[in-house]
């Protein structure tokens, strides 16, 4: 049964359906024609004549440009509208005097050239227009400019093009000015210390009406080709850019990913009304997953020669018992994973003395080190056991990932430092049970590891260097995964380490993942924003065994039911 669609009084009533069926239907027609043409028409006008820009029409070109798009919706444009003679006769001595100064920079010929032509129109325009960046709130303050710090300048540079625009349209003509020391511009109109400015604009009617742009028409240059300024995917390798990195997966295409969010609009019910679990979800539904019922939680059991260094509270022979209760059905990881309706799949991937009877057997054959004196294992292990995991990973429903090793939260530190550039204190914690002396010691073994292997790390040489086995089978586990396009689950921080591994390896292999937790350990934030994964559960587990993540594939296959069973709308 189907029930109407609740249109909202408020915001964007239409649907996906709708917008599917017409995906150019918010097109402007009429208007695109005329826009294009006055984008093409568009000059750096030097000429004015006297008479006055009336305030309306002034206030309209100011409009167009306060509805430039802007980094965080900030707004950080200020638009100073000159009209004191003074001012401008100050401000027309300043580019009389940087015209000088940059002619004196090139050779004869041209610096005659330059001052043969009129570059700017600061006495004849009736209006100057500066524009100032208003920069005083910190970057991190502000969405989109932690990252790129300057993206404040270039929404003011979109406003620019905007009052350019509609100058244009409105028949005034529109020139930037550069010809000034930006110090002496913003002393000129008094700006305070963090506003900066981007030049001055002459507005007003125009005293001439070039066909082309003026520097093009004076033999300056000439427009490039369309052709020549557009690049595919990224720069050609033979014009000094790097070779592309092999890829051999693919994340789901764009149409799997529109589809999963085009039925989950078709509920009756808010969009995004689960929050984080309806995005991981529509990650499960875009692999093609979204009829799973099950799963398998895969178990990865390792001691490590550094545990021998103190750096855990607990013996190694912890290890082996809890891969024995795992196997036996009664361990925490285990029986999370039966009450989730998971199967358990327990690795050996090195567990001290014997093979684990009834587990996956991919031990290390060559040489283990303690990671601050010797490299944790041999290239030749690493590459056999991305291949084991790569076997176990390929699955046909939810792959939970668990690890299970005494000293690991130490190895998954150095590993993680080793992948991200990081330092010791970054990303080393207390682990299971540990006082601060043990920590000491933790970070006193992932400084030495760094300092023996170095840090940004190629992925397979940093799990030779500093992983362990039971992550390696964990990093191949996820690429298999990747390739049969089964979601994974991951658990806490030695897991998502691994995943960290595997995505640098193949960074196709990220659309797979889901972040089951967020754990206790330090590291474990950093890590998940390397990754680009939000968790969906932070209830400050301490236990490991693959908890953490047969909880979270529970919610998620709970999810993925709530999907399937939810009435839909017409």
């Amino acid at each position: 049964m189907s029930y109407p669609r609740p249109v909202p009084l408020v915001g964007d009533a239409t649907s996906a359906a709708q917008r599917a069926g017409d995906p150019a239907g918010w097109a402007m027609p009429g208007d695109a024609e005329g826009l294009y043409a006055v984008v093409a028409a568009r000059r750096d006008v030097r000429r004015f004549r006297p008479d006055p820009v009336p305030g309306d029409v002034l206030r309209r070109v100011l409009a167009a440009g306060h509805a430039a798009p802007s980094v965080g919706h900030s707004q950080p444009w200020r638009f100073v509208v000159v009209r004191d003679a003074g001012v401008r006769d100050r401000a027309a001595v300043l580019t009389d005097r940087e015209r000088l100064r940059q002619a004196a920079r090139l050779e004869p010929d041209a610096a005659r050239r330059l001052l043969d032509l009129q570059l700017e129109g600061v006495r004849e325009a009736p209006l100057g227009i500066v524009v100032c960046c208003d920069r005083r709130t910190p970057a991190a303050g502000v969405l989109g400019r932690a990252t790129f710090p300057d993206a404040d300048l270039w929404s003011c540079a979109a406003a620019i093009q905007n009052l350019w625009l509609a100058a244009r349209a409105e028949g005034l003509g529109m020139g930037w000015v550069t010809l000034f020391r930006p110090e002496e511009l913003a002393g000129l109109v008094g700006l305070p210390e963090g506003v900066a400015t981007l030049g001055w604009l002459c507005l007003g009617w125009p005293d001439e009406r070039p066909p082309a742009p003026g520097l093009e028409r004076a033999g300056w240059s000439r427009r490039l080709p369309l052709d020549a300024v557009v690049v595919e995917d990224r720069w050609p390798a033979d014009d000094g850019g790097p070779a592309a990195p092999p890829s051999h997966l693919r994340a789901p295409g764009r149409e799997a990913v529109v589809s999963a969010r085009d039925d989950a609009d078709r509920l009756l019910t808010t969009p995004g009304s689960l929050g984080v679990l309806d995005r991981a979800v529509d990650r499960v539904v875009a692999l093609g997953r979204g009829e799973v019922t099950g799963g398998t939680l895969l178990l990865a059991a390792a001691d490590h020669p550094v545990a021998a260094r103190g750096v855990s509270a607990y013996p190694a022979t912890v290890t082996r018992n809890v891969a024995r209760a795992a196997l036996a059905g009664t361990a925490v990881g285990a029986t999370a994973a039966a009450a989730a309706g998971l199967a358990t799949v327990v690795v050996d991937a090195g567990v001290s003395g014997d093979p684990l009877p009834g587990a996956v057997d991919a031990r290390p054959a060559g040489p283990r080190g303690d990671l601050a004196s010797a490299p944790a294992m041999t290239p030749a292990d690493v590459g056999r056991l991305l291949a084991a995991g790569r076997d176990l990973g390929a699955r046909d429903g939810l792959l939970a990932l668990g690890e299970v090793g005494v000293g690991n939260t130490t190895v998954a530190a150095a590993l993680a430092a080793g992948l991200l550039g990081a330092g010791p204190a970054e990303v080393t914690g207390l682990g299971a049970g540990a006082d601060s002396d043990v920590l000491d010691r933790k970070r006193a073994v992932v400084a030495a590891a760094l300092a023996r292997a170095g840090t940004g790390l190629a992925p397979e040489r940093a799990l030779a260097e500093l992983g362990g086995p039971e992550l390696v089978v964990l990093a191949g586990a996820v690429l298999g995964a990747a390739q049969t396009r089964a979601a994974v689950v991951l658990d806490g921080f030695a897991v998502s380490v691994a995943a960290l591994a595997a995505v640098q390896l193949e960074p196709g292999a990220q659309a797979c993942l889901v972040a089951g937790q967020r754990s206790r350990e330090r590291g474990h934030d950093l890590v998940l924003q390397a990754l680009g994964l939000e968790p969906l559960l932070d209830l400050r587990l301490r236990a490991g065994e693959g908890a953490g993540a047969a909880l979270a594939a529970g919610l998620l296959l709970d999810g993925l039911r709530i999907r399937r069973t939810t009435a839909r709308v017409d």
